[in-house]
């Protein structure tokens, strides 16, 4: 039988790093995806702690990923920033890479906004565009709720209507206005990877209705659902997914158009954090 996270473990990650940061008490969780994390370098008087000094934290092998929590003040919010996230594709239970949520959570996090690095699955927008996750999908693969409920996180069976919090969305409409930011939106949609999707799965996730395809964040997404968060998603569109473009995929490309969309991610991203 799978043996899954205990809520005495997690209890254990959050006492292991309230031992490390005192009297400072996180608001929100910011998980940075590929080529993201500068984010993490920016958080004014910084704790950081790496991964594998937290209990039962597995380690982020992914390229773009430093594996460490950074804890601090951005944009005047006191807010703890993983600069790498565990995926599915390197291995780990759904709950190990669900786990960071449910320790801040009980750390006093109650916002998580969550980044991504993705394949453009619409032909009229362009890589290097940027896109506000209203919903996600999640359909070939368990859920990070599977095994025994723990109820101090939440119900067995959560209503997910709403994962991306709308108060939060309205939060980065206006704020991308402000900007003058270009701020796309549309549905997420998960394949766990690590290949590329196919030019088939492509046009499948596009009659399904996805916008963008990734490796990452709705685990985390459901995680913060079932734990009472609120939830504020952006995915960069990195590439034109699988069959687009007559061109391979590759992660230097994710990278490279990370480093590209740095500037006005990160303004969208602190001038929304100064709002909530």
């Amino acid at each position: 039988m799978t043996a899954y996270t205990t809520y005495a473990q997690y209890r254990e990650g959050a006492d292991a790093l309230e031992r490390r940061l005192g009297a400072f008490r996180p608001r929100a969780l910011l998980i940075l995806g590929s080529g993201l994390g500068f984010l993490g370098d920016v958080v004014e008087t910084p704790t950081a702690i790496p991964y594998g000094d937290i209990p039962h934290f597995k380690a982020s092998t992914a390229p773009g990923h430093k594996g460490q929590l950074v804890f601090g003040a951005l944009a005047g919010r006191p807010v703890a920033v993983m600069q790498g996230r565990m995926h599915h594709y390197e291995g780990y239970g759904y709950d190990d890479v669900s786990y960071a949520v449910r320790v801040l959570r009980l750390l006093g996090c109650d916002t998580l906004i969550v980044t991504n690095a993705a394949g453009c699955v619409r032909t009229d927008w362009q890589a290097g565009d940027l896109m506000l996750i209203t919903d996600q999908i999640k359909l070939f693969s368990e859920s990070p709720l599977r095994g025994e409920n723990i109820p101090e996180f939440g119900v067995r069976f959560p209503d997910a209507s709403h994962l991306y919090t709308p108060r939060l969305q309205k939060i980065a409409r206006d704020t991308a206005a402000d900007m003058f930011i270009t701020l796309r939106e549309g549905v997420y949609f998960y394949c766990y990877g690590p290949q590329y999707e196919t030019p088939a799965e492509v046009r499948a996730v596009r009659l399904l209705g996805g916008d963008a395809v990734g490796m990452s964040t709705a685990p985390e997404v459901i995680a913060a659902g079932h734990c009472g968060m609120e939830v504020l998603g952006f995915t960069l569109l990195s590439n034109m997914a699988a069959g687009i473009l007559d061109q391979p995929l590759s992660e230097q490309e994710v990278l490279d158009a990370a480093e590209a969309a740095k500037d006005k991610f990160s303004r969208l991203v602190l001038g929304c954090l100064r709002k909530l």
